[in-house]
C-alpha cells in the first residue's frame, strides 16, 4: 500500500510543479511585498490546514513577516498586509466567507486549495488576487469494497507551500 501511496503522492506533487509553477510565482511576488513592505503575512488554514500555518510560523525555517490568522484579525489588517488561505476544499462557505471579506477589503491574498471543476458553487480562486490549485479531490488508495482511503491534504497544500516560500526567498535576496 505505501509504495501506491507514494507513487500516487508523487504524482501530485509533479502536477503542482508542472502546473501551478506560474501560479506559484504570482503568489510568491503578492506575499513577498508584505516582507518587503511594512506589512505581514497572515495564514488562516481551515481545520487540518493549520499545519501551513505552523510550518509558516514555528518551524526551523519560518518565513519573515508571518503570524498566524483568526476570522476576528480580519478588521485588524492593513493594505500593506496579505493572507495566505489554506483549504482541504475550494468552495469550502467558511473560507469563502473569509476571502469575501478580504476582497471586500482591499487585502490582497493567496490560496491553496484543490479547485473543484464539476460544481456550480462560487470557488476560492475567485475571490483570491492568486491561487494554487493542489489537485486533490479524492483520497488515493482503492480498496476492495471500491472506497478509497489516504487523503494526504496537509502534504500536497505543504508542497504548494514551499513552492510560495522558496520563490519568496529568491524574490526577498533580489531584492536585497
Amino acid at each position: 500500500m505505501l509504495k501506491i501511496f507514494t507513487t500516487q503522492l508523487t504524482g501530485y506533487f509533479k502536477q503542482i510543479q508542472e502546473k501551478e509553477e506560474f501560479h506559484i510565482e504570482d503568489g510568491a511576488r503578492v506575499l513577498a511585498q508584505a516582507i518587503i513592505g511594512d506589512g505581514n503575512i497572515y495564514i488562516y488554514g481551515k481545520d487540518e490546514m493549520q499545519a501551513v500555518g505552523l510550518e509558516a510560523t514555528k518551524s526551523q525555517e519560518p518565513l519573515p513577516s508571518t503570524k498566524l490568522m483568526a476570522f476576528e484579525d480580519i478588521g485588524h489588517l492593513t493594505s500593506a498586509d496579505r493572507v495566505l488561505l489554506v483549504s482541504r476544499t475550494s468552495t469550502d462557505p467558511h473560507i469563502l466567507d473569509l476571502a469575501q471579506r478580504l476582497q471586500e477589503q482591499g487585502v490582497l491574498t493567496v490560496g491553496i486549495s484543490p479547485i473543484e471543476k464539476e460544481t456550480t458553487l462560487p470557488s476560492l480562486e475567485d475571490f483570491v488576487d492568486a491561487h494554487i490549485d493542489t489537485k486533490l479531490l479524492k483520497p488515493l488508495i482503492p480498496d476492495d469494497e471500491g472506497n478509497r482511503y489516504g487523503f494526504p491534504g496537509i502534504m500536497t497544500a505543504l508542497y504548494a507551500y514551499y513552492g510560495l516560500h522558496l520563490t519568496i526567498k529568491e524574490i526577498i535576496t533580489e531584492y536585497e
